[in-house]
């Protein structure tokens, strides 16, 4: 029975111990998609594999699978490979260690995921493999997309193996899952404030991401008179303060300015332009479609005040998603059993590759408490033993869902 299942924290260590020479740096991980160090990490998904006597897979999105030797569907388990530059050592790494260790424990047969830029750390594509399993993926935009260097994501992909000219074919692969279950590390202090070793997450909040270009117009920072200035760094600052203002109102709404980028960037010269990014997020997305209706009156403002253009542009929104309640529940009684305790059932502000396929299949997730409360930086945390019981979490789970 599943419930007599071991898994020691000893084995998710020794498995995430391969991974910890994969991209690292003083800055923390680096192991962006599509890169040197990514190839890296499939190999040490290839070993892991193989020592179970799975086979591996890649499918058109660059998604790596561990097969177990009958025909799907299968259970899946898994998490992400790939990090944000300077990230820690347990984001993503920790799902697919955990589901390795549920794969070499229990009897039935288990399809080991890892999705291909969850990060989107590179091209600003995140939750990539897994939307592009599900088709909700642009392709044509996702492909045109650069990095630093000027790189385009098809380049990128086409050098790592993956053909791009067929990404759009990659949900063919997802009648082989039946479900998916992933592990992964409290990105909160909610866990660890509960004094909770683990929890199920019960939805995934509200997302929207807006792109802002403001155009004003460079010129010299001392002998420009106030009234014929067209400052862009200056309308895109009132806009963050604006944006942030307009939330305060609702419990739990977060919005942050993510990324800007200004030009000229010059000690003595007005602004002539910005790039800037907002990042909005809500338990219940309705609030999110308002902010943004309310931010696009105030920015037709400002624009007027401050003699600038202003153009927002969605990036990327996501309704969010209540988990599969059959899947909750098996691992809610699952983790209670493991923990010694009902977990907690939060609802999780971040994008994670569960929440994506929950749109099309049952799925769900269990977190592992981070005392600091921190990720995406080396400061994330975890005890092994704390993972070792999501890991025993998932492996009952799964016997009740099949």
């Amino acid at each position: 029975m599943a419930a007599d299942v071991v898994i020691a924290a000893a084995d998710v260590e020794r498995r995430l111990a391969g991974l910890d020479a994969v991209g690292r740096r003083a800055s923390g991980f680096h192991r962006l998609a599509w890169t040197a160090e990514d190839r890296a990490a499939g190999a040490w998904f290839a070993e892991q594999a193989a020592a179970l006597g799975l086979r591996v897979e890649r499918d058109l999105a660059g998604n790596l699978w561990a097969c177990p030797p009958v025909d799907p569907p299968w259970a899946g388990v898994g998490s992400h490979l790939d990090t944000v530059a300077g990230g820690g050592r347990y984001d993503g790494a920790l799902g697919v260690a955990c589901a390795f260790a549920v794969a070499a424990a229990v009897a039935a047969p288990v399809a080991v995921v890892s999705f291909a830029d969850e990060e989107g750390g590179r091209f600003n594509t995140p939750t990539f493999g897994s939307r592009a399993l599900v088709g909700r993926l642009d392709v044509a935009d996702a492909l045109a997309r650069t990095d630093a260097e000027g790189v385009t994501m098809a380049e990128a992909m086409g050098a790592a193996g993956v053909d791009p000219r067929r990404l759009a074919d990659a949900p063919q692969a997802l009648g082989r899952l039946r479900s998916f279950l992933e592990v992964h590390i409290d990105q909160s202090r909610e866990l660890a404030e509960a004094g909770a070793p683990i929890g199920v997450v019960a939805a995934l909040a509200g997302r929207l991401r807006v792109a802002v270009e403001i155009d004003g117009e460079a010129d010299h920072a001392g002998t420009t008179r106030r009234g014929e200035r067209r400052d862009a760094l200056a309308a895109a600052a009132q806009l963050i303060v604006a944006a942030e203002r307009q939330a305060a109102h609702v419990p739990g709404f977060v919005v942050t300015p993510t990324r800007l980028l200004v030009e000229p960037n010059a000690l003595s010269t007005i602004p002539g332009a910005v790039r800037l990014w907002l990042d909005a997020r809500a338990a219940d997305v309705a609030a999110v479609d308002a902010w943004r209706r309310e931010l696009d009156a105030t920015a037709a403002e400002l624009a007027a005040q401050r003699r600038v253009e202003i153009r927002l542009r969605t990036a990327s929104r996501s309704a969010g998603v209540s988990f599969d309640r059959r899947v909750r529940a098996a691992l809610a009684e699952a983790a209670a059993a493991a923990a010694g305790g009902a977990a907690p059932e939060p609802v999780c502000f971040a994008g994670h590759d569960a929440g994506v396929l929950a749109e099309r299949l049952p799925a769900g997730m269990v977190l592992v408490r981070n005392p600091t409360g921190v990720s995406h930086s080396p400061a994330e945390a975890v005890e092994l033993a704390d993972a070792a019981l999501a890991a025993r979490a998932v492996a009952a789970a799964l016997e009740v869902l099949a």
